[in-house]
């Protein structure tokens, strides 16, 4: 028996066959342009590690006082009420005594290497200000008296001996700790912000949050939209460098996409961080550690 094939069947069948094909066709030029998108977010980190490792900007950095941690430390065993907790986290504090009114000018950050650091020195009042940034109805800690100590904070050059005001809070025995010495000044890139990327190839990173202890893993903050599948940080090591490249994976092109969202990622590392410099692949400069107001 012969079958038969209407015209409009054969007409039907070469526009299916066209669309498979037209499809497959489009599909290898979305992996393709997925490709050239990773290759050329690649090729911009290496770009801003070679830009830095071995510049006067690297060896100022390391020369630097950059700390990656909390400059405030809480008395020994932590606060022991929910109100004194509620209350440092708010910024809820009252002053009930005299703070020092004269201070040396510098003091000295050191490190276990030897090496030391002259910075200038904050007086108690300023540091003071930077711990009570509220003045609200509820709990409240009291600041009693203050006077010029140190504490050992981690830094980019591993742990350093930092000057601090040490605050005596009322019903506690021992101090609230404060750094009094900021971080130095960031050195300018010796490399320009990368432009014509969009964010799904690469977008500016937030902060740096914690490294861990041994130095093999790092948490950052990355951006990403309402409508998106959340942000990806690829890596790139070198001997003088770590490089991240945030991009945001699968951006929504629509009016939710511009509300910004924050996002922790870690990132795991072949080799210890060390003294080497942290660099954002957009912005091409350092990514810094900033703590969050109000948290420990």
């Amino acid at each position: 028996m012969s079958i038969r094939t209407s015209h409009a069947t054969r007409l039907f069948s070469l526009v299916a066959l066209s669309a498979v094909a037209m499809g497959a066709v489009s599909g290898c030029g979305s992996e393709k342009e997925v490709d050239n998108q990773a290759e050329a977010a690649t090729k911009r980190a290496r770009q801003v590690a070679t830009a830095w490792d071995g510049s006067q900007a690297a060896g100022a950095w390391r020369a630097g006082y950059h700390p990656v941690a909390p400059a405030v430390q809480l008395p020994q065993g932590g606060l022991r009420s929910q109100d004194d907790k509620r209350a440092y986290q708010t910024q809820n504090f009252a002053l009930r005594g005299d703070l020092p009114t004269t201070w040396p000018k510098h003091g000295r950050v050191a490190w276990s290497s030897n090496k030391s650091l002259t910075q200038p020195l904050m007086s108690a009042n300023d540091a003071y200000k930077t711990l009570a940034q509220a003045s609200i109805d509820g709990p409240q800690l009291t600041v009693v008296g203050a006077k010029l100590g140190t504490m050992t904070l981690a830094t980019t050059r591993g742990p350093a001996t930092v000057p601090a005001w040490l605050f005596t809070l009322q019903g506690y025995t021992s101090p609230l700790k404060r750094a009094a010495v900021n971080p130095s000044t960031p050195p300018q890139s010796p490399i320009k912000p990368a432009h014509n990327f969009s964010d799904s190839q690469l977008a500016p990173l937030g902060r740096l949050l914690q490294v861990a202890g041994d130095g093999r893993s790092l948490t950052v903050i990355a951006y990403h939209g309402a409508c998106d599948a959340g942000p990806s940080v690829e890596v790139l090591e070198t001997g003088g460098s770590v490089v991240l490249s945030a991009a945001i994976k699968n951006p929504d092109e629509g009016d939710c996409s511009a509300q910004s969202r924050e996002k922790q990622v870690t990132v795991k590392l072949v080799q210890p961080m060390g003294d080497r410099v942290l660099l954002d692949a957009s912005t091409g400069a350092p990514v810094a550690y900033r703590e969050t107001p109000g948290r420990s």
